[in-house]
């Protein structure tokens, strides 16, 4: 370990000189000793000699080499231990120099219940505590919303509560919508029931062909027993799955895979991670990762893949495969931490055909397209920042705005919302609401004073920020309004 005084320069020199070849991870801190950047290598020295070259580093990296004070080691066995390690330390710690995927939110599956005599359907997150069937993961809450609409068009398996459907006493308006059959007042047998359950499985499982074989069985026994209704109703849910079938990428090889995509424009990089379950696409979900240090896009694909499957990993549903866009050099490396940390062995590849060549395609469009799509709003918004600028006649640049808003129900109930925007645009991670209790009902001007005062009085009396004299200006005009 090397240390120097806040006046001193580091000596780089002399530090790597002790420096072990071994596999580890690196601190990089600055004389206050708050860490600046945590990285792993398969070869300490070699990896750390690489900052301190004398030409080609570039401006982000020599603005980080500027500031080190002292570097903090810690030798592994493997380069996969320090990978492990390495996750851990970031996400403790959130280095300003490491990228930081803000994905925490687990992602949303559907479920079936299990000991019911007619199962409910429902979106979940989180952990699978509840006793039955979990199909996912989707990309995002609205696939899923879209896919629970579908099969309660076609299949009609009940979607309410269990207190719900516990009292009921005549059918709701899902069964006079035909969206359901009523089980909850004994409308539908349990054999059929269990049957149609059964059929929204096999969906679920992507065994699509399988059931519509099984289904134009049932259409034709029901037509020989002359039970046309019946015959109508199955020949509907075929045309229906049929429907669906020729909107959905299916591979005849069914897996779970997750395929990513990558686009680099203007010094900005976009991941696009589309999610196949049994064969099935279920939908895509993309990244605009922010790497202060420049490197090989490689390197990128590693830090983003460390995060996204190591890192985040209580929140993550892993496949049986990646395909990447190119070659990753520390492949094998990935892949044994995700065994580490999932206990499943996942293969990487690059190299792929026909099906898994179509995804990554399209996986790759779909980077491109919302890089660009990023871009372009970024600048629309850098523009707006420039024309509130004019408008209220600063200097200064917009660094970020906070906006209020208050709301009521007849005067009762009333609540302050608070949004935050950034260079980037909006800071969900920063929204606050607040419950505006003791004022005169309806009384916006008291609500919006008592919202500013929750929000800002820390600061104010710390004196923490340089506006608290003007936020005090500003509570005192809103209290005399």
């Amino acid at each position: 370990m090397t240390g120097s005084e806040e006046s001193k320069k580091f000596d780089h020199k002399s530090f790597l000189e002790k420096v072990s070849s071994r596999p580890g991870v690196y601190d990089m801190r600055d004389h206050s000793g708050k860490t600046l950047y945590i990285g792993k290598a398969k070869n300490l020295k070699n990896r750390l000699s690489s900052y301190f070259r004398a030409t080609g580093l570039t401006t982000k990296t020599m603005a980080l080499v500027s500031k080190i004070a002292d570097i903090q080691l810690t030798i592994t066995h493997t380069e996969t231990e320090a990978l492990l390690l390495e996750q851990n330390l970031i996400k403790d710690r959130k280095p300003p120099y490491n990228i930081l995927l803000r994905d925490d939110k687990s992602y949303p599956y559907i479920y079936i219940s299990g000991d019911d005599d007619f199962p409910r359907m429902d979106s979940c997150r989180g952990r699978k505590r509840q006793k039955g069937q979990y199909f996912g993961p989707y990309p995002s809450s609205g696939a899923v919303r879209e896919s629970l609409h579908l099969l309660q068009k076609i299949f009609k398996i009940r979607q309410c509560t269990d207190i719900y459907f516990n009292n009921r006493t005549r059918p709701c308006l899902q069964y006079q919508i035909n969206r359901c059959k009523a089980p909850c007042v004994g409308l539908v047998s349990k054999e059929e029931y269990q049957q149609d359950l059964e059929d929204t499985r096999q969906f679920l499982d992507g065994k699509n062909q399988q059931l519509i074989r099984s289904l134009i069985k049932r259409m034709e026994d029901a037509a020989e027993s002359l039970d046309f209704e019946e015959a109508a109703a199955t020949r509907d849910k075929i045309n229906h799955l049929r429907a669906v079938q020729e909107q959905q990428t299916v591979t005849k090889s069914a897996g779970d895979i997750d395929v990513i995509g990558f686009a680099q424009m203007g010094g900005n990089t976009c991941f696009d991670v589309l999610f196949v379950r049994s064969g099935r696409l279920l939908g895509h979900k993309y990244y605009f990762p922010d790497f202060k240090l420049e490197a090989e896009r490689s390197d990128y694909l590693e830090d983003f893949m460390a995060q996204f499957y190591v890192r985040l990993f209580a929140s993550r549903d892993f496949p049986e495969e990646i395909v990447v866009p190119f070659e990753l050099t520390g492949a094998d490396t990935i892949e044994d931490a995700i065994q580490a940390v999932s206990g499943k062995k996942i293969k990487i590849k690059d190299k792929v055909r026909s099906e898994r060549h179509d995804w990554l395609g399209l996986a790759n469009k779909n980077a491109q397209q919302n890089l660009e799509s990023h871009l372009a709003s970024k600048s629309h918004l850098n523009q707006r920042y420039a024309q509130l600028k004019g408008l209220l006649d600063i200097e200064q640049p917009i660094l970020r705005m906070e906006c209020f808003d208050i709301s009521h129900t007849m005067g009762e109930a009333t609540v302050a919302s608070c949004v935050v925007f950034g260079p980037e645009g909006p800071v969900f991670s920063e929204y606050r609401r607040y419950n505006i209790t003791g004022i005169e009902p309806g009384d916006d001007y008291a609500a919006m004073a008592m919202a500013l005062d929750k929000r800002y009085q820390k600061l104010a009396e710390a004196d923490a920020a340089e506006g608290a004299g003007r936020i005090l200006s500003l509570l005192t005009g809103v209290r005399g309004s």
